[in-house]
Parts: C-alpha cells; sequence; structure tokens
C-alpha cells in the first residue's frame, strides 16, 4: 500500500519571506565584496572572512526567522522516519547525477571547479573552521533562502517555477564570483543543478525546511571530508 503524499504547508510568513529574500543580496554581493578588500589588504583571512560571513547571516537569519525554524520542526519529527528516507533517497540520487554530470564535463575537459578548489585549500589549513561553515552554517542559511524563501514562495503560484528559479539561484551563486576573473566557470553551474534539485525535492516531499537542512549537512559533511582527506594526500597522487 503506497504512503500518502505529504501535504506541503510550509511557509513563511511574509515579514519572514520578505527578510529572507531583502538579505539574500547581503550575502551573495555585498557581504563577500567587503570581506574580500579585508582579506586582500591582510586584515583578516580568507578561513576567517569566510566564516564571519556566516556567523552574520546565521544571526540574522535566528533573529528574523526562528518561529519559522521551530513550526516547521514539529512536522519533520512527527514525520522523522519517512524524512530519514527521503534524505537517503535524494542523497542516493545526487551521487548518481553528479557521476553523469561529471562525466560529461570531462568528455569537455574545461578548468577545475574553484569553488571546490576554495573549499579543498581552506580546508585543508582550516579545517574545524571550514567544517563548522560547511555543516552547520550554510545549510541553515541557505535552506532559508533559497528554498523557504524562493522555493516555497514561487510555489504558491508556480511549482515549475519555483524549482527553475530556485535551482538556477542556488547554482549561480556558487560560482558566479569566480566567472567575473574567468567566464568560461559558468560552465561549473551544471554542477550543481542535481543537488538545488533534489533539496528542493527533498524540502517538498518532507513537508518541512529541516529536510532539506538535513540533506545540506549531509552532502557538506560528507563533501568537506572527502575534500579534506585529499588535500592532506601526497601531490603526485591528487
Amino acid at each position: 500500500m503506497n504512503r500518502p503524499e505529504i501535504e506541503f504547508n510550509s511557509a513563511l510568513t511574509k515579514k519572514e519571506a520578505l527578510a529572507a529574500l531583502l538579505y539574500l543580496p547581503v550575502h551573495m554581493f555585498l557581504l563577500p565584496t567587503v570581506m574580500a578588500a579585508l582579506v586582500n589588504k591582510g586584515m583578516i583571512g580568507e578561513a576567517w572572512a569566510n566564516l564571519i560571513v556566516y556567523i552574520i547571516g546565521v544571526l540574522y537569519i535566528l533573529a528574523f526567522c526562528w518561529k519559522f525554524l521551530r513550526r516547521d520542526f514539529d512536522p519533520f519529527i512527527d514525520q522523522f522516519g519517512h524524512c530519514v528516507l527521503q534524505v537517503c533517497i535524494c542523497y542516493g540520487l545526487m551521487l548518481v547525477l553528479n557521476f553523469a554530470v561529471n562525466l560529461l564535463l570531462f568528455q569537455l575537459d574545461p578548468l577545475e571547479n574553484p569553488n571546490n578548489a576554495a573549499i579543498m585549500d581552506l580546508a585543508s589549513v582550516e579545517f574545524g573552521k571550514t567544517a563548522a561553515l560547511a555543516v552547520f552554517m550554510a545549510p541553515i542559511l541557505e535552506e532559508i533562502m533559497f528554498r523557504a524563501g524562493i522555493f516555497g514562495m514561487l510555489r504558491k503560484h508556480s511549482r515549475i517555477a519555483a524549482y527553475i528559479v530556485s535551482i538556477l539561484a542556488f547554482s549561480a551563486y556558487h560560482v558566479w564570483g569566480y566567472t567575473i576573473g574567468n567566464p568560461g566557470y559558468w560552465i561549473y553551474i551544471v554542477q550543481y543543478i542535481p543537488v538545488s534539485y533534489l533539496l528542493c525535492r527533498c524540502y517538498e516531499k518532507c513537508g518541512s525546511i529541516w529536510g532539506s537542512i538535513s540533506l545540506h549537512m549531509v552532502i557538506n559533511a560528507i563533501s568537506v571530508n572527502m575534500m579534506h582527506t585529499l588535500s592532506q594526500m601526497p601531490g603526485d597522487f591528487m
């Protein structure tokens, strides 16, 4: 007997949605620009600069969207087994889709993904800060902005538009900063399409933002640990 589909009732209030969406350009453009200037002047290290950006973001989101996180926690716990299953399914699908995308990129023989390279460099020297940022802070902040904010608000009007806009925004978010110096890096937007889609799917299937937050945490935890392990290997191996 098929399990009945969980009704999607997760929603930010108008005030919460406005706060989440208004912070998006601050997080994507303003704070990184300020921190990059401080790093270039030698006033702060790159790891601390990234950490500060996410600390500010998480504090902001907790200040304005704490009630939403609390509201969505109950349905996540009530359907905990189902949500864990969805996280596992989505992670498995991500591995398959990522393999296909990476195989395609290998055929095209592009440059190395600059975002992954930057994370690997940070993980090799500042693993603790990088792990804290990627595993705990980024999932909460990014899921509120891209899934609860963009996907959740658009889904009320068009499910297709919600998927498309959220996927494109989240994918572009991870590469746009590197394309300023090299437009060829836009090709790496395709690497983030599978995970962007699956985070939306997990949010929708679980009916709680904690579903996509959990999936995001699992993905980042495994990825950062793998990058840290690879960064510690001899150069000839890598």
